[in-house]
Protein backbone atom coordinates (compact mmCIF):
# COMPACT_ATOMS: atom_id res chain seq x y z
CA UNK A 1 0.00 0.00 0.00
CA UNK A 2 3.07 2.63 0.93
CA UNK A 3 4.20 1.97 -2.96
CA UNK A 4 0.93 3.78 -4.19
CA UNK A 5 0.77 6.37 -1.84
CA UNK A 6 1.44 8.71 -4.79
CA UNK A 7 -1.13 7.34 -6.70
CA UNK A 8 -3.68 7.12 -3.49
CA UNK A 9 -2.87 10.95 -3.00
CA UNK A 10 -4.07 11.79 -6.79
CA UNK A 11 -7.14 9.75 -7.08
CA UNK A 12 -7.95 11.60 -3.69
CA UNK A 13 -7.42 14.83 -5.32
CA UNK A 14 -10.02 13.82 -8.34
CA UNK A 15 -12.68 13.18 -5.83
CA UNK A 16 -12.03 16.32 -4.10
CA UNK A 17 -12.39 18.39 -7.18
CA UNK A 18 -15.33 16.40 -7.80
CA UNK A 19 -17.09 17.18 -4.31
CA UNK A 20 -15.13 21.34 -5.01
CA UNK A 21 -17.12 20.99 -8.61
CA UNK A 22 -20.73 20.06 -7.02
CA UNK A 23 -19.91 22.51 -3.86
CA UNK A 24 -19.26 25.69 -6.36
CA UNK A 25 -22.17 24.77 -8.80
CA UNK A 26 -25.34 24.69 -5.93
CA UNK A 27 -23.66 27.90 -4.77
CA UNK A 28 -23.16 29.90 -7.46
CA UNK A 29 -26.46 29.41 -8.51
CA UNK A 30 -27.84 30.99 -5.00
CA UNK A 31 -25.68 33.48 -4.88
CA UNK A 32 -23.64 34.44 -7.84
CA UNK A 33 -20.66 33.59 -8.91
CA UNK A 34 -18.25 36.42 -8.03
CA UNK A 35 -19.17 36.14 -4.28
CA UNK A 36 -18.31 32.33 -4.78
CA UNK A 37 -15.02 32.77 -5.91
CA UNK A 38 -14.65 35.83 -3.69
CA UNK A 39 -15.88 33.41 -0.42
CA UNK A 40 -13.54 30.59 -1.16
CA UNK A 41 -10.42 32.42 -1.41
CA UNK A 42 -11.01 33.74 2.01
CA UNK A 43 -11.46 30.54 3.36
CA UNK A 44 -8.44 29.17 1.39
CA UNK A 45 -5.71 31.58 2.48
CA UNK A 46 -7.24 30.42 6.31
CA UNK A 47 -6.83 27.16 5.72
CA UNK A 48 -3.67 27.38 3.40
CA UNK A 49 -2.16 30.24 6.31
CA UNK A 50 -2.87 27.47 9.16
CA UNK A 51 -1.48 24.46 7.49
CA UNK A 52 2.14 26.71 6.60
CA UNK A 53 2.38 27.30 10.18
CA UNK A 54 2.16 23.83 11.14
CA UNK A 55 4.59 22.22 8.02
CA UNK A 56 7.09 25.18 7.71
CA UNK A 57 6.79 27.16 10.83
CA UNK A 58 5.09 30.36 9.31
CA UNK A 59 1.90 32.16 8.88
CA UNK A 60 3.47 33.34 5.90
CA UNK A 61 6.54 32.66 3.38
CA UNK A 62 9.68 34.84 4.71
CA UNK A 63 12.03 36.09 3.60
CA UNK A 64 10.68 35.97 0.06
CA UNK A 65 12.12 37.73 -2.87
CA UNK A 66 10.19 40.36 -5.30
CA UNK A 67 10.69 38.63 -8.00
CA UNK A 68 8.83 35.92 -6.45
CA UNK A 69 6.09 37.94 -5.58
CA UNK A 70 5.82 39.46 -8.89
CA UNK A 71 5.60 36.29 -10.79
CA UNK A 72 3.60 34.44 -8.32
CA UNK A 73 0.91 37.19 -7.77
CA UNK A 74 0.58 37.25 -11.28
CA UNK A 75 0.03 34.20 -11.45
CA UNK A 76 -2.52 34.02 -8.93
CA UNK A 77 -4.00 37.13 -10.46
CA UNK A 78 -4.52 35.30 -13.76
CA UNK A 79 -5.36 31.89 -12.71
CA UNK A 80 -7.75 32.63 -9.20
CA UNK A 81 -9.23 35.80 -9.95
CA UNK A 82 -9.60 35.91 -13.73
CA UNK A 83 -9.45 32.05 -14.68
CA UNK A 84 -11.55 30.30 -11.68
CA UNK A 85 -14.13 33.70 -11.82
CA UNK A 86 -14.70 32.33 -15.58
CA UNK A 87 -15.30 28.97 -14.90
CA UNK A 88 -17.27 29.29 -11.21
CA UNK A 89 -19.70 31.29 -14.18
CA UNK A 90 -19.51 28.67 -16.46
CA UNK A 91 -20.68 26.47 -13.54
CA UNK A 92 -23.70 28.33 -13.52
CA UNK A 93 -24.86 28.74 -17.31
CA UNK A 94 -23.18 24.75 -18.36
CA UNK A 95 -23.39 22.90 -14.62
CA UNK A 96 -20.72 21.15 -13.26
CA UNK A 97 -19.91 18.20 -15.68
CA UNK A 98 -18.82 20.41 -18.82
CA UNK A 99 -17.44 22.93 -17.30
CA UNK A 100 -14.82 20.04 -15.36
CA UNK A 101 -14.64 18.82 -18.66
CA UNK A 102 -13.33 21.99 -19.97
CA UNK A 103 -10.43 22.34 -17.84
CA UNK A 104 -9.18 19.10 -19.17
CA UNK A 105 -8.31 21.16 -22.08
CA UNK A 106 -5.70 23.52 -19.27
CA UNK A 107 -2.59 20.64 -19.76
CA UNK A 108 -2.82 21.12 -23.13
CA UNK A 109 -3.31 24.77 -23.48
CA UNK A 110 -0.25 24.94 -21.29
CA UNK A 111 1.75 22.17 -23.35
CA UNK A 112 0.93 24.72 -26.07
CA UNK A 113 1.97 27.62 -24.39
CA UNK A 114 5.62 26.15 -23.48
CA UNK A 115 5.74 25.08 -27.03
CA UNK A 116 5.07 28.95 -28.26
CA UNK A 117 7.05 30.88 -25.52
CA UNK A 118 9.39 28.90 -24.08
CA UNK A 119 10.66 27.37 -26.55
CA UNK A 120 9.80 23.48 -25.67
CA UNK A 121 9.12 21.23 -28.66
CA UNK A 122 6.02 19.02 -29.43
CA UNK A 123 6.00 15.13 -30.76
CA UNK A 124 3.90 13.62 -33.20
CA UNK A 125 2.14 11.47 -30.70
CA UNK A 126 1.75 15.17 -28.02
CA UNK A 127 0.14 16.52 -31.36
CA UNK A 128 -2.25 13.88 -31.76
CA UNK A 129 -3.00 13.81 -28.32
CA UNK A 130 -4.02 17.45 -28.15
CA UNK A 131 -6.30 16.70 -31.10
CA UNK A 132 -8.08 13.55 -29.33
CA UNK A 133 -8.81 15.96 -26.06
CA UNK A 134 -10.10 18.72 -27.92
CA UNK A 135 -12.15 16.60 -30.13
CA UNK A 136 -13.53 14.47 -27.04
CA UNK A 137 -14.59 17.82 -25.52
CA UNK A 138 -15.97 19.25 -28.50
CA UNK A 139 -17.87 16.39 -29.42
CA UNK A 140 -19.28 16.48 -25.16
CA UNK A 141 -20.08 20.18 -25.28
CA UNK A 142 -21.76 19.92 -28.92
CA UNK A 143 -24.68 17.74 -27.36
CA UNK A 144 -26.36 21.05 -25.88
CA UNK A 145 -29.50 19.41 -25.36
CA UNK A 146 -28.24 16.75 -23.29
CA UNK A 147 -27.49 19.24 -20.92
CA UNK A 148 -29.75 19.64 -17.67
CA UNK A 149 -29.16 23.27 -16.79
CA UNK A 150 -32.36 25.25 -18.69
CA UNK A 151 -30.42 28.25 -20.49
CA UNK A 152 -31.15 29.00 -24.10
CA UNK A 153 -28.88 29.03 -26.76
CA UNK A 154 -26.92 32.35 -26.12
CA UNK A 155 -26.66 31.72 -22.44
CA UNK A 156 -25.20 27.55 -23.15
CA UNK A 157 -22.82 28.91 -24.85
CA UNK A 158 -21.84 31.80 -23.22
CA UNK A 159 -21.47 28.97 -20.21
CA UNK A 160 -19.11 27.22 -23.16
CA UNK A 161 -17.20 30.19 -23.72
CA UNK A 162 -16.78 30.98 -19.89
CA UNK A 163 -15.11 27.49 -19.65
CA UNK A 164 -12.72 28.02 -22.17
CA UNK A 165 -11.46 31.12 -20.36
CA UNK A 166 -11.42 29.53 -17.18
CA UNK A 167 -8.78 26.50 -18.52
CA UNK A 168 -7.01 29.79 -20.61
CA UNK A 169 -6.75 31.73 -17.44
CA UNK A 170 -5.91 28.74 -15.58
CA UNK A 171 -3.18 27.75 -18.23
CA UNK A 172 -1.85 31.02 -17.96
CA UNK A 173 -1.39 30.58 -14.50
CA UNK A 174 0.57 27.37 -14.13
CA UNK A 175 2.88 28.95 -17.01
CA UNK A 176 3.20 31.92 -14.96
CA UNK A 177 3.82 30.09 -11.60
CA UNK A 178 6.67 27.75 -12.78
CA UNK A 179 9.05 31.25 -12.71
CA UNK A 180 7.62 32.37 -9.34
CA UNK A 181 8.96 28.79 -8.15
CA UNK A 182 12.71 28.35 -10.09
CA UNK A 183 14.81 27.34 -7.78
CA UNK A 184 12.75 24.55 -5.57
CA UNK A 185 10.49 26.96 -3.55
CA UNK A 186 8.62 25.55 -1.45
CA UNK A 187 5.07 24.70 -3.24
CA UNK A 188 3.14 25.13 -0.23
CA UNK A 189 4.81 28.69 0.11
CA UNK A 190 3.90 29.06 -3.34
CA UNK A 191 0.62 28.11 -3.41
CA UNK A 192 -0.42 30.41 0.10
CA UNK A 193 1.25 33.41 -2.10
CA UNK A 194 -0.89 33.12 -4.88
CA UNK A 195 -3.97 32.63 -2.89
CA UNK A 196 -2.75 35.76 -1.15
CA UNK A 197 -2.59 38.00 -3.83
CA UNK A 198 -5.79 36.69 -5.56
CA UNK A 199 -7.82 37.11 -2.24
CA UNK A 200 -6.08 40.83 -1.74
CA UNK A 201 -7.57 41.92 -5.37
CA UNK A 202 -10.22 40.17 -5.23
CA UNK A 203 -11.67 41.97 -1.63
CA UNK A 204 -9.81 44.90 -2.81
CA UNK A 205 -11.77 45.51 -5.82
CA UNK A 206 -15.07 44.54 -3.62
CA UNK A 207 -14.46 46.69 -1.10
CA UNK A 208 -14.35 49.30 -3.23
CA UNK A 209 -17.61 48.61 -4.92
CA UNK A 210 -18.70 48.51 -1.27
CA UNK A 211 -19.71 44.87 -1.98
CA UNK A 212 -17.73 43.32 0.76
CA UNK A 213 -20.75 42.73 3.37
CA UNK A 214 -22.66 41.28 0.65
CA UNK A 215 -20.06 38.17 0.67
CA UNK A 216 -19.42 38.01 4.30
CA UNK A 217 -23.14 37.45 4.14
CA UNK A 218 -23.64 34.99 1.85
CA UNK A 219 -20.42 32.99 3.69
CA UNK A 220 -22.14 33.07 7.05
CA UNK A 221 -25.79 32.46 5.45
CA UNK A 222 -27.41 28.99 5.24
CA UNK A 223 -28.36 29.41 1.53
CA UNK A 224 -24.84 29.40 0.38
CA UNK A 225 -22.56 29.43 3.38
CA UNK A 226 -22.35 25.48 3.58
CA UNK A 227 -21.49 24.56 0.19
CA UNK A 228 -18.91 27.49 -0.17
CA UNK A 229 -17.30 25.95 3.00
CA UNK A 230 -17.47 22.47 1.72
CA UNK A 231 -16.00 23.29 -1.92
CA UNK A 232 -13.13 25.39 -0.32
CA UNK A 233 -11.91 22.50 2.30
CA UNK A 234 -12.53 20.39 -0.41
CA UNK A 235 -10.66 22.21 -3.25
CA UNK A 236 -8.05 24.71 -2.30
CA UNK A 237 -6.94 23.19 0.77
CA UNK A 238 -7.60 19.41 1.14
CA UNK A 239 -7.32 19.53 -3.41
CA UNK A 240 -4.41 21.34 -3.66
CA UNK A 241 -2.63 19.32 -0.66
CA UNK A 242 -3.52 16.39 -1.83
CA UNK A 243 -1.89 17.14 -5.14
CA UNK A 244 1.44 18.23 -3.56
CA UNK A 245 1.34 14.60 -1.91
CA UNK A 246 0.74 12.79 -5.19
CA UNK A 247 3.68 14.90 -7.19
CA UNK A 248 6.29 14.21 -4.53
CA UNK A 249 5.07 10.88 -4.43
CA UNK A 250 5.01 9.10 -7.94
CA UNK A 251 5.63 10.70 -11.65
CA UNK A 252 4.04 13.39 -12.51
CA UNK A 253 2.72 12.41 -15.38
CA UNK A 254 0.92 9.34 -13.83
CA UNK A 255 -0.06 12.06 -10.59
CA UNK A 256 -1.25 14.45 -13.50
CA UNK A 257 -3.28 11.74 -15.39
CA UNK A 258 -4.98 10.58 -12.33
CA UNK A 259 -5.69 14.29 -11.18
CA UNK A 260 -7.65 14.53 -14.45
CA UNK A 261 -10.32 11.92 -13.78
CA UNK A 262 -12.82 14.26 -12.31
CA UNK A 263 -14.82 14.58 -15.24
CA UNK A 264 -15.38 10.58 -15.14
CA UNK A 265 -16.37 10.59 -11.74
CA UNK A 266 -18.88 13.59 -12.17
CA UNK A 267 -21.22 11.60 -14.52
CA UNK A 268 -22.80 10.02 -11.98
CA UNK A 269 -23.41 13.08 -9.29
CA UNK A 270 -24.50 15.05 -12.35
CA UNK A 271 -27.39 13.02 -13.41
CA UNK A 272 -28.14 12.68 -9.85
CA UNK A 273 -27.96 16.65 -8.26
CA UNK A 274 -28.23 18.56 -10.91
CA UNK A 275 -30.54 16.17 -13.72
CA UNK A 276 -28.18 16.78 -15.94
CA UNK A 277 -29.06 13.62 -19.04
CA UNK A 278 -25.76 11.62 -19.08
CA UNK A 279 -25.96 10.18 -22.76
CA UNK A 280 -23.88 7.55 -24.32
CA UNK A 281 -22.39 10.55 -26.25
CA UNK A 282 -21.15 12.69 -23.29
CA UNK A 283 -19.70 9.30 -21.79
CA UNK A 284 -17.24 8.56 -24.88
CA UNK A 285 -16.56 12.24 -25.20
CA UNK A 286 -15.45 12.55 -21.89
CA UNK A 287 -13.45 8.86 -22.24
CA UNK A 288 -11.63 10.05 -25.36
CA UNK A 289 -10.89 13.74 -23.80
CA UNK A 290 -9.63 12.12 -20.84
CA UNK A 291 -7.40 9.32 -22.69
CA UNK A 292 -5.77 12.56 -24.47
CA UNK A 293 -5.01 14.30 -21.48
CA UNK A 294 -3.46 10.97 -20.21
CA UNK A 295 -1.50 10.08 -23.29
CA UNK A 296 0.57 13.34 -23.30
CA UNK A 297 1.21 13.16 -20.07
CA UNK A 298 2.51 9.44 -20.18
CA UNK A 299 4.12 9.41 -23.64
Amino acid sequence: MENYLGEIAALGTSVCWTFTSIFFTLSGRRVGSVIVNQARLLLAVLFLSVTHFLVLGGWLPDQVDLYRWFWLGLSGIIGLVLGDGFLFQAFVLIGALRSVLLMALVPIISTLMAWLFLGETLSAVEIFAIGLTVGGVAWVVSEREANGVRVDRRGYWLGVLAGLGGAFGQALGLVTSKKGMVGGFAPLSATLIRMAVAMAVIWGYALLQGKAGRTLSALTGRQAGPAILGGAIAGPFLGVWLSLVAVSLTQVGIAATLMALAPIFLLVPSHWIFKEQISLQTVVGTLVAIGGVALIFLW
